[in-house]
């Protein structure tokens, strides 16, 4: 989707057809993943983030192929669509899935999944939504793990069946290849007498 406005926090309403639970996937790959989650479950809307066009375009083709009215691509670095752009509370879920390691010491400062990262997730999560992580890179895996522990708004759950089983085409490549994936799951405690919500709210 074409933004309007870099500078302003995108309205849900105009986006989909339905006002239903949101989740996003930051860096949604080659879109295998969040096409077949979005097939299976019409119910929830979808936001999927790219910075790369040819892999945007592979989402929006093959949702357009299968008819999903429920999922939308935004073309963005990460990072600033959680903290600009993405309405405050309003995703039920965030999935991180393979993000760039960063392997070098000296550039790890370039992780999504930083010390900021949980700040970020927070802000953009609704009461009792859960960030959902995964990566090959054990080094990266114990960063993830020690940013959110150290962050006394989350605390660890475990992934469902039907989410760990849905895999992407390069996590399927790289266990193949032998290669485990490292999987967490951390869910925002809601405040005492805040329930958790159903539903996106478009507001700014």
């Amino acid at each position: 989707m074409e933004l309007a406005s870099i500078l302003e926090r995108l309205d849900l309403a105009q986006l989909f057809p339905s006002a239903q639970p949101l989740e996003v996937e930051l860096g949604c790959g080659d879109a295998s993943f969040l096409v077949e989650y979005a097939r299976r479950h019409p119910e929830r809307n979808f936001l999927g983030v790219e910075r790369l066009l040819g892999r945007l375009r592979k989402l929006d083709r093959q949702g357009r192929r299968a008819g999903l009215v429920n999922l939308r691509g935004v073309r963005i670095e990460s990072a600033y669509f959680l903290e600009y752009l993405l309405p405050r509370h309003s995703a039920e879920a965030l999935h991180v899935y393979f993000p760039d390691p960063w392997p070098k010491k000296k550039h790890r400062k370039h992780r999504l999944v930083g010390e900021r990262f949980p700040e970020l997730a927070r802000a953009a999560l609704a009461p009792g939504g859960v960030v959902y992580l995964r990566t090959d890179e054990a080094d990266y895996f114990a960063q993830m793990t020690v940013v959110f522990d150290a962050s006394p708004h989350f605390e660890p759950v475990e992934t469902p069946a039907e989410l760990a089983g849905l895999t992407t085409d390069f996590e399927r490549d790289f266990q193949a290849r032998g290669v485990p994936t490292l999987r967490a799951a951390r869910r925002l405690v809601a405040p005492a007498g805040v329930a958790a919500s159903a539903s996106f709210t478009s507001s700014k």
